[in-house]
Formats: structure tokens, C-alpha cells, sequence
């Protein structure tokens, strides 16, 4: 069977490069091929012929001129990385989740060439995020994490059913690049503790920080005996999920968490914990679909 490739967009932005870069080096990783697109709808919004009236190329052909500069730029940071570029007359979110039908996962920046300054993260990244069929990774963060100087992985850790896919593919980056993961579940003890539990009356919180910890060995157990080289390190930390996940990615070179997908609902699909990591995070997000 035909592996599928990576997909990266493009738009000649400095984030849009960082993340092409992230995308090489995955690729050499896990020794995929690397398809980047551009996407402009230069067909609606200006005419050819209008550019070389005032003397200036067309969007079309900066758009062929952008993607293939960072085509360039992947053969030379990754020779052995097999590239191909396309530059597409539709808008960048659309096409970018017409490509994820076809791909591994999705790469992105954390703001495009039109992105205001002011946004933590751009749009196309967030849609992106929220409904594509396959993993999306957003590039955003500090450059230790981005060019992955930690050497760890973090994984946020759902229920064990629902999240069984963000674990494989943090248990695989981890093991391609041969660092350590850690796989975390925030516990709150709620203030007015009903539960008929014997632990419930004297240490409530006792209680909830077992149950997450039991909660992590369940969800990653079947992970676990498939990857049994991966050096594996579970933390139940008492705090809010989106909160605790956004401090320790400061020390994560990419943090993964699962995000559901509704089939025939429209709008943003992203959990509170996804939505404030990919604005917040120090290092790549990765919202790995999970089943509805």
C-alpha cells in the first residue's frame, strides 16, 4: 500500500517557511514525501492581464514563484526528502482540507502572510485545525521546541476509548525520533465532593489523582506493548487540562491531543484544550481526529 504524504501550505510567510522546515525534517523522519500548495484565489480577485498593465507579474505566477522557492528550499535542507509544489486558484482552507483527504497529516503556520499581528493564531490554521480528516500539525512556539532541542513529546491523555488515536501518533513521533514521551492527564477534586468513594470523606483529592493515573495506564496500555522501545513517563497533574498542557509544552518539542469530528456539523469541531493550546503552546500542536 501506498504511503500517503505530508501536505504543507505555503504563502511566503515567515511562518509558512518555519513550518515547511517542520514538515522536511518530519518527512526525512518518517521517510515520507512532502507536497506543499499554495493557495490564492488570484483568478477572482485580479486578472492577468490587469497586472501587466501596471507593469507587475500576476498573483498567479508570484504564487508559482512562491512555492517553488520553498520547494528549493526542501532539496536543500533535505535532499533525500521527495518534493513536489502546486500552486491552486482556492481559497487556503478549502484546499488545504481537500488535500488532507489524500495525506498523512497537515502542516501549517500559526499565521499566514495576511495575518493581522494582533492574532495568537491565524485562520486558515485554526479551520484547518477544527475540521480536517487527518492529523494537522500547527508550527508555533519557541525555536528549542520547533526545532526539536527538548527531546520530548507530550501527549494530553482523554478518556482510554477516545483517545487511543493522539497516543499512536505521539508513541510514533516519539519513536522516530528517539526521545522520551510523556503522556499527562490533568484531575480536578471538585469543592463539593459527592462521590461514594471510602477516600471521598478524608482525602478527596487522593481519589481523583488515582483515577487519572488509572485513567493514563489504561488509555496508553495497548500503545505501550507495540512500542515497547519508547521511553514512556506518566504524570496525573492536579490543575486545569489547558492550563497544565500549555505550561509543560515550554519543555516539548510537540504536543498532541485529540480533537473530535461530527459528520454534518458545521463550524469549529476543537475542545477547549486544543483551541488555547494552539494559541498558547511554546512548541508544535498536533489535533489528531478522533471518532465521533
Amino acid at each position: 500500500m501506498m504511503e500517503l504524504p505530508l501536505v504543507s501550505g505555503v504563502d511566503g510567510s515567515e511562518s509558512s517557511l518555519r513550518a515547511v522546515d517542520w514538515a522536511a525534517d518530519e518527512a526525512a523522519l518518517r521517510g515520507l514525501s512532502l507536497r506543499l500548495v499554495y493557495a490564492s484565489r488570484w483568478e477572482q480577485y485580479e486578472g492577468a492581464a490587469l497586472a501587466r498593465s501596471l507593469g507587475r507579474p500576476s498573483e498567479r505566477a508570484l504564487a508559482g514563484r512562491i512555492v517553488e522557492n520553498a520547494a528549493e528550499r526542501v532539496r536543500r535542507r533535505r535532499p533525500d526528502v521527495d518534493v513536489s509544489a502546486e500552486a491552486t486558484p482556492e481559497d487556503a482552507v478549502t484546499a488545504l482540507l481537500h488535500e488532507g483527504r489524500h495525506a498523512e497529516a497537515l502542516i501549517t503556520g500559526e499565521r499566514g502572510r495576511g495575518g493581522l499581528t494582533g492574532l495568537l493564531l491565524g485562520s486558515v490554521g485554526l479551520a484547518v485545525a477544527a475540521r480536517a480528516p487527518c492529523p494537522v500539525v500547527v508550527v508555533r512556539g519557541d525555536r528549542v521546541g520547533i526545532e526539536g532541542l527538548h527531546g520530548r513529546i507530550l501527549v494530553g491523555v482523554g478518556e482510554p476509548g477516545e483517545a487511543s488515536a493522539a497516543v499512536r501518533f505521539a508513541f510514533r513521533e516519539a519513536g522516530v525520533r528517539g526521545c522520551e514521551l510523556d503522556a499527562v492527564r490533568a484531575w480536578r477534586c471538585p469543592s463539593h465532593d459527592r462521590a461514594d468513594h471510602p477516600r471521598t470523606v478524608d482525602e478527596p483529592h487522593l481519589y481523583y489523582k488515582e483515577r487519572a493515573a488509572t485513567l493514563i495506564d489504561e488509555a496508553v496500555a495497548e500503545t505501550v506493548r507495540e512500542n515497547p522501545t519508547v521511553r514512556l513517563h506518566l504524570a496525573a497533574v492536579e490543575g486545569k487540562a489547558a492550563r497544565v498542557l500549555v505550561q509543560r509544552s515550554a519543555a516539548a518539542d510537540l504536543i498532541v491531543v485529540g480533537a473530535h469530528r461530527h459528520r454534518g456539523r458545521l463550524g469549529l469541531q476543537l475542545g477547549r484544550v486544543a483551541h488555547a493550546l494552539l494559541h498558547h503552546a511554546d512548541c508544535p500542536v498536533a489535533v489528531v481526529p478522533l471518532a465521533a
